[in-house]
């Protein structure tokens, strides 16, 4: 029998220290923009953008089942054996080495991979939600990979993945799935008070306005966990509503390290904290739970008729 080689991870909450992967993790994100692109223009829309994001699996990031023409293939970030697997009902499959290469490198040899399969399709070859949108044929300064710390994300998202997928089953609401935004480069899930929000006059770099204004077009209440930026280099799990009651930053959650930031209008709670703690699950757990508490409370949600 073939076996796969999982590389080992100290714990399920492996340290994630920004520095020691930020090359890795720039280059991995215009990666995941390409593959998230491939999804967007070929899935029917769904409400808030839905149709755009990866999801966590059993081997790293996939793109799940994509309609083409009379069948449907999947795009996979294998991180156990760094590799990005092409799998099609209609044909051959095709796999790239996940290894240290740019981003201009990692799109071409990916299209023509695609068009070996006989899978044609054009994208917006420039990324989204990031200040200097370089075309992905000319990015050649991301390009490093890192398998360990790719591993490491990995296994964090995984464990995230869990514990969101248990908080999000107490919800009888409107609620996302627990999915990947490749724009931000998050995990989240969203929970909804069935109730249009006013129209959102919020932006991000390289975003149409159009598309925010229809993600925030209802009540929300969304948490999710980011890696870190050079300008934030803390790997971190948030929560915030749209939209924001005056009360929301004046509510108390759990756990006492979690904070309100008024910048950003958002709680947070440091991932080395949770990763740190006796138990990292129900920490994350309470600062999910208290933390839409709080934004249930401040926007008078009809919780009895939402949750469980």
């Amino acid at each position: 029998m073939n076996r796969t080689h999982i590389p080992a991870c100290s714990s399920a909450w492996p340290e994630l220290n920004y520095g020691d992967w930020a090359d890795t993790l720039k280059t991995l994100h215009m990666w995941t923009q390409i593959v998230g692109k491939i999804r967007l223009v070929c899935m029917p829309w769904q409400n808030h953008s839905w149709h755009t994001t990866l999801y966590i699996s059993s081997r790293g990031l996939t793109t799940g089942s994509i309609p083409y023409k009379n069948g449907i293939f999947e795009i996979e970030f294998d991180f156990a054996n760094h590799q990005l697997r092409i799998s099609t009902s209609f044909g051959p499959a095709a796999m790239l080495e996940l290894k240290a290469m740019s981003v201009a490198a990692f799109y071409k040899e990916l299209f023509r991979e695609l068009k070996e399969i006989g899978i044609h399709i054009d994208i917006h070859a420039a990324p989204n939600e990031v200040e200097e949108s370089i075309p992905f044929a000319e990015n050649e300064i991301n390009n490093s990979y890192d398998r360990q710390k790719v591993s490491d994300f990995w296994q964090v998202a995984v464990s995230t993945h869990n514990v969101f997928s248990k908080f999000r089953s107490d919800f009888i609401g409107k609620c996302s799935p627990v999915h990947f935004f490749w724009g931000a480069f998050d995990i989240a899930v969203t929970r909804f008070s069935g109730r249009k929000a006013p129209l959102h006059q919020g932006v991000m770099p390289n975003m149409p306005k159009e598309v925010m204004q229809e993600a925030y077009s209802q009540e929300v209440s969304s948490a999710g966990f980011w890696p870190g930026s050079d300008q934030s280099p803390q790997p971190v799990y948030y929560s915030y509503c749209y939209p924001v009651a005056e009360s929301f930053g004046q509510k108390n959650v759990l756990p006492k390290e979690a904070f309100y930031s008024e910048e950003m209008g958002e709680f947070f709670l440091s991932y080395d904290i949770v990763r740190q703690a006796k138990d990292p699950e129900k920490m994350l757990m309470d600062f999910l739970q208290s933390t839409y508490v709080a934004a249930a409370e401040s926007g008078s949600w009809d919780r009895q008729n939402l949750e469980r």
